[in-house]
């Protein structure tokens, strides 16, 4: 499972969840030791810490008092489903407010971003935009305690190969003084600070910003952007390329070749008549891929090999595309143009086209009425077939032709 798939499974809001580098592996490791009496698991549990080098004062200390959420039980039941297009979920998130915040930041921590920059290669519009959708710059962390979180979602039979080895970290983080187990909150899945990363994430990750000895990523902005930074070069960014840039569109374009895909280059796409709407045309030879989230008559952006980095963090579409977007405002670049999209399908109208997808052979994954990449990627295929534009928008006029 990715790293990315798990972000977002795990999302409330504009609170996304989850960014451990244990996620990176393509498949789970065989299920840990979950359920039954809970001072039994807990044995367990300090018997593994103790096997990987943490001392057993450490671990009791860490262990000392836990106890199991109900509350963070019911919040993983209950999570909510992403249904928000592009425009009304990036309008919202990428407000002047957040805006105005993020240019005041960056020159509050001017020389944080700097170092940041210069040692990971991350500038500093990136960081920031992630900054604020994770957090609202650190206002909103979550008030669930990172301990009792981790020992329910570990004791908990639903993912214990995911949430074990987590819970391991923040042990290893409590020998390291770096997490009280008794005040240290965060959210419902254990992530902390202002940039939401997992203990295992900030064991390897952490860079201590203001000097202090410690990687305090709750209240040290210092510490939560160098760290941050780290991560993200650890995802694959590379410095001095872009990650996102808003284009033009002709009127005729191979649209069964849009979306997430490989095997065209931006100067590909500038000879089909792609124009950024900025000019700079200086990256001819990365890959690109044309992404049309609403459609051939909606806002377009050529999305670069960096761009990946944000699907790692988050693997929701919207979300991803309008972080990057957030940080090209923060860069300098303006609004983006809506143009006129076509409305969108309601959400019993997405189920059925999923449906009538399925029904037709196509794997669509679960009937849950969002236009995820599966959805779009079939519904390409048949409007290929039906000989109308391929863009993988659903509309009322695709479904009715279905």
């Amino acid at each position: 499972m990715t790293r990315a798939t798990l972000r977002s499974v795990l999302s409330i809001g504009f609170l996304t969840l989850l960014t451990s580098t244990a996620l990176a592996q393509e498949a789970a490791p065989p299920a840990a030791p979950c359920g039954g009496d809970l001072a039994v698991f807990l044995e367990g549990v300090k018997a593994e810490a103790i096997g990987k080098g943490i001392p057993a004062d450490a671990v009791d200390r860490a262990l000392a008092g836990a106890a199991i959420s109900e509350k963070v039980l019911g919040r993983d039941r209950a999570q909510g489903v992403f249904k928000q297009s592009f425009t009304e979920f990036s309008q919202r998130t990428v407000s002047k407010a957040r805006l105005d915040i993020g240019a005041r930041k960056m020159k509050e921590y001017a020389a944080v971003f700097d170092r940041a920059e210069k040692e990971f290669g991350v500038p500093a519009p990136v960081i920031t935009a992630f900054w604020a959708m994770e957090t609202d710059f650190g206002a909103v962390q979550g008030d669930f305690n990172t301990r009792n979180a981790l020992v329910t979602l570990a004791h908990d039979c639903r993912r214990p190969e995911v949430f074990r080895p987590q819970l391991i970290a923040a042990i290893e983080m409590v020998q390291h003084g770096d997490l009280d187990p008794g005040t240290t909150t965060g959210a419902w899945a254990g992530e902390i600070g202002q940039v939401q990363m997992l203990p295992e994430d900030i064991i390897a990750q952490g860079m201590d910003g203001d000097g202090d000895g410690h990687v305090n990523l709750k209240q040290s902005s210092p510490d939560a952007i160098l760290t941050a930074a780290k991560f993200i070069k650890s995802l694959g960014f590379t410095a001095g390329q872009p990650w996102i840039q808003e284009v033009n569109l002709p009127e005729n374009l191979p649209w069964e070749k849009t979306g997430l895909q490989t095997g065209m280059t931006a100067g590909d796409w500038f000879k089909l008549g792609v124009a950024p709407r900025d000019g700079n045309t200086a990256f001819p030879q990365l890959a690109a891929s044309l992404v049309i989230p609403q459609g051939r008559h909606g806002v377009a952006f050529l999305t670069y090999p960096n761009f990946n980095v944000y699907l790692e963090w988050n693997q929701s579409f919207i979300y991803t595309t309008s972080a990057a977007y957030f940080a090209t405002r923060l860069a300098g670049a303006p609004p983006y143009d809506t143009h006129h999209p076509e409305p969108g399908l309601s959400d019993d109208g997405m189920k059925a086209l999923q449906t009538k997808l399925q029904g037709m052979g196509h794997d669509v994954g679960k009937i849950d009425g969002i236009l995820g990449a599966g959805t779009r990627a079939a519904l390409q295929k048949e409007q290929l077939r039906l000989g109308l534009p391929a863009d993988g928008w659903a509309t009322q006029a695709v479904l009715d032709a279905l």
